[in-house]
């Protein structure tokens, strides 16, 4: 499984791996990496000219889509139950390729489910985690449908429709999502999405396991961040996460006037946790 991989900063010593979230690509950080990047250089952390990466998922952004052999095992109604697991060995293989033993782990949504299948995995490989709007259950039997279903029409179609709602403003959200910044944005990154990657990287949540087992499990420094305006992943869904980190002391950051994306609509409240994490994982490290 192929990825393709944004470097925003070379570096010696600990690498920052940031992963996106559904259904767009690394962009999604772009605006986050370069505030950590300035936050740590004006910090002068002893390590602070750590690489910073961020991965495409495979078939988001410019990622090769993985073949029928690379994903694994397909369940009867079209998920790709082993799927994650393959692409968390993908992640780990990337900074073993370059030469380092573990990795600060950053997840956003979709990108937190990864996080915790390589802390599943490969829990030698995590220096440190940071959870962001994400959860940590498997799909419920209504929710798997209705990935599956938009993976079946992304496919037949050829087309991402299905997924536009994603920049699409609703009652509640944040100041940021519903501001036309926002939505010209998010509309432009999900339509230079393809529809197949699109569809892989549903039908791979899908069949992705319940990972509420993995929580106490996390013994490296730890962060769970989260906007007071995420409709799917509030605090009251992201506190209960942190208290189950009892391996760890897991700090717990909420961000007002805040939505599910929230690297991208407040980067400096994000990187000032992060910052935070990298600091507590060098100094263990």
């Amino acid at each position: 499984m192929e990825l393709n991989t944004t470097i925003y900063r070379e570096g010696e010593g600990l690498p920052v791996v940031l992963v996106h979230a559904f259904p767009i690509d690394h962009h999604l950080w772009d605006d986050c990496a370069a505030e950590l990047i300035a936050r740590a250089d004006a910090a002068g952390l002893p390590n602070q000219n750590f690489p910073l990466w961020a991965p495409d998922m495979p078939g988001a952004g410019e990622g090769p889509i993985p073949t029928a052999e690379d994903t694994g095992a397909v369940a009867e109604d079209g998920a790709y139950t082993q799927a994650l697991d393959r692409m968390a060995d993908a992640y780990v293989r990337l900074i073993r390729d370059a030469g380092y033993s573990k990795a600060v782990w950053v997840g956003l949504s979709m990108g937190g489910y990864l996080v915790l299948d390589i802390q599943r995995l490969h829990p030698e490989a995590v220096a440190g985690l940071a959870l962001c709007d994400t959860k940590a259950d498997a799909d419920s039997p209504a929710s798997r449908a209705n990935r599956l279903r938009i993976a079946d029409i992304c496919e037949t179609e050829h087309t991402v429709d299905p997924v536009m709602h994603f920049a699409e403003p609703q009652p509640g959200d944040s100041t940021i999502k519903q501001s036309q910044r926002f939505i010209d944005q998010f509309t432009a990154w999900i339509h230079a999405q393809r529809p197949e990657g699109v569809a892989w990287r549903e039908r791979m949540a899908a069949g992705r396991p319940d990972l509420n087992d993995q929580l106490p499990l996390i013994t490296a420094p730890a962060a769970v961040i989260c906007g007071e305006n995420d409709p799917s992943s509030s605090p009251a869904v992201m506190g209960p996460i942190a208290q189950a980190m009892t391996g760890t002391d897991a700090a717990f950051t909420t961000i007002p006037d805040c939505g599910h994306f929230s690297a991208y609509e407040h980067p400096d409240q994000v990187a000032a946790a992060l910052l935070d994490l990298i600091r507590r994982a060098q100094a263990e490290a």
